[in-house]
């Protein structure tokens, strides 16, 4: 594929950012074309001219492209300075206060998160998979950067391209998890097409967790990693399919240089 590496963007974030699909770079065969995971056995130099890719068309250095050993968990980072390709420490958030730096993380049905306090300066970007949504990822990424001095009130999110509720059917192990939490969350399930599971709306979780950590402005992105082969990675689809290797998409924000 030869395509633009051109990304999706929310109308509700100001700062430089992207939510990339898999069209606009090097990589062949499954990992066609535009795969950003450094961790899943794709050819290394065509993943960093991807990424490199990325960095460029939001106006970000690629040398200051930074990403995370992700785990499904609740630990957020305070990035400071940028660090190597690959060697990002295991969390699923981050955080950052300084100019030129970008946060990345990539996905393939999971929620990629981008939030931006612009008056104050503060930028974050998380990995929401449904262990992590229900693990307190999205209330510690918001209480970092109230750390770094945004006000909740004052942070815009946006919600990319992740599996949606037509494509996510679950059982009962990860219905339970999130009922548990908050019994009035029966309302992000819809009945399954088989018994004993349900369709489950993710990005919905994800916002209304975000509105309950305060922020008001969330934007959802109307785009299904599983339904759309065409521009997305989809591990359920992949699965659905047998298996094999599979690429990930990047999403991606910073603080322009000052």
């Amino acid at each position: 594929m030869n395509r633009r590496t051109e990304p999706l963007r929310s109308a509700g974030l100001r700062l430089p950012h992207g939510f990339f699909t898999r069209l606009g770079g090097v990589s062949g065969g499954p990992y066609a074309s535009l795969n950003c995971s450094l961790s899943r056995g794709d050819a290394r130099d065509a993943v960093l001219e991807n990424r490199a890719r990325a960095a460029r068309a939001i106006e970000a250095e690629p040398a200051s492209l930074v990403g995370l050993m992700q785990v499904h968990g609740p630990e957020v980072v305070h990035v400071t300075e940028a660090w190597l390709p690959g060697a990002g420490p295991r969390a699923d958030a981050m955080v950052t206060d300084r100019p030129g730096i970008a946060l990345g993380i990539v996905t393939a049905d999971c929620v990629p998160v981008l939030l931006a306090d612009p008056s104050a300066g503060v930028v974050a970007a998380a990995h929401a998979g449904w262990r992590g949504v229900v693990g307190g990822v999205i209330e510690a990424t918001v209480a970092a950067m109230r750390r770094l001095g945004a006000a909740a009130a004052c942070i815009e999110a946006a919600i990319g391209p992740c599996i949606r509720q037509p494509s996510y059917e679950v059982g009962p192990d990860l219905r339970d998890a999130v009922l548990e939490h908050a019994p009035e969350n029966t309302r992000f399930f819809a009945p399954g097409r088989r018994d004993g599971r349900w369709q489950f709306d993710l990005p919905g979780y994800c916002a209304a967790r975000l509105a309950g950590a305060g922020i008001e402005a969330v934007d959802v992105l109307d785009a299904d990693t599983a339904a759309d082969e065409a521009r997305f990675f989809s591990h359920r689809r992949r699965t659905l399919g047998g298996g094999g290797p599979i690429g990930h998409q990047i999403s991606i924000i910073s603080l322009a240089s000052r």
